[in-house]
């Protein structure tokens, strides 16, 4: 009796883990039967570029374009990629972007990017010009960065901002916007954990935040238009002759014609934007004649 039982166990334990096992085979083939496979799709988590064809589709040469975001990346390519002259050059535009400045030290430093809009600073660190010779193509002047405010003219204290409502960019290449009032904040040895900071996609949206009350004060440029709204006396400079950026293209063949092509897509470009400064976007060079010639070594 006792080897019966120890039978009788054995036997139940094997009965058992078939059918555990039988069980766990018909619950994955009932969701596999419910899952219809051909509509999965993966989300991009992280997407970083935008790519466009030409009408040279069997043209293997892509345009590399290097932006700092992704509405600017996307409508210069998308811009390009009708244009003739770069479609008798190339079969495709890719416009990438990043959000950090350092990101695109490599594009720069490896002459990844044929056109990259980067500060001329950045240009001379890496010897970029005359390493792959880069050519400034359009550029933005120098500007000052300001706290503006709609009340009050704004203090460089810890005390002032403590309890304020302050408007940022949500964009860490801004330098007006996002980098130097950080910068403020850190050399008054104020923890952003202690600040009320709400952030803003642009500067336009800054000012709208400002106007209605929503903030107190904002970081941002100053334009004449500007005092439509605000009083230029609740202005406080953060620095001055900030350098602008440049759009830069890659020149290792005196490709007058894509030089000319894109500059005139920049200017359109810069005239598309709400702000003042970015439609005084000034080119670098002379395209109007049969000659191209440069025109001034600063904006």
């Amino acid at each position: 009796m006792f080897c019966l039982n120890i039978k009788c166990v054995i036997y139940n334990k094997i009965l058992l883990i078939v059918f555990l096992y039988l069980l766990i085979v018909l619950v994955w083939v009932c969701g596999q039967l419910s899952v219809d496979s051909s509509e999965l799709r993966f989300v991009k988590l992280i997407e970083t570029s935008i790519e466009c064809q030409t009408s040279a589709i069997k043209n293997e040469n892509q345009l590399i374009i290097f932006a700092p975001s992704k509405k600017i990346a996307g409508t210069l390519a998308h811009s390009l990629c009708t244009d003739e002259v770069v479609a008798k050059q190339y079969g495709s535009v890719v416009s990438y972007w990043r959000y950090n400045t350092t990101e695109s030290f490599e594009f720069v430093g490896k002459g990844i990017a044929d056109l990259i809009l980067t500060k001329n600073n950045i240009m001379d660190a890496f010897k970029a010009e005359t390493t792959y010779n880069y050519q400034p193509v359009v550029g933005f002047s120098d500007y000052t960065a300001f706290f503006i405010s709609a009340k009050e003219k704004p203090k460089i204290t810890k005390e002032y901002f403590l309890g304020k409502r302050i408007g940022l960019l949500d964009y860490p290449t801004s330098r007006s916007g996002h980098i130097l009032p950080k910068q403020i904040f850190k050399e008054l040895d104020i923890n952003l954990e202690n600040l009320n900071i709400v952030y803003a996609s642009s500067h336009d949206a800054l000012r709208d935040l400002l106007a209605n009350g929503k903030v107190d004060i904002i970081a941002s440029f100053w334009q004449e238009s500007d005092a439509k709204r605000f009083s230029k006396n609740y202005i406080t400079p953060l620095k001055n002759n900030i350098a602008g950026t440049r759009w830069y293209l890659k020149m290792p063949h005196n490709n007058t014609d894509l030089l000319c092509s894109v500059q005139a897509h920049l200017l359109a470009m810069s005239q598309e934007q709400s702000l003042h400064y970015y439609k005084g976007a000034q080119s670098f060079w002379q395209c109007d004649n049969d000659v191209v010639t440069y025109k001034r070594d600063e904006i």
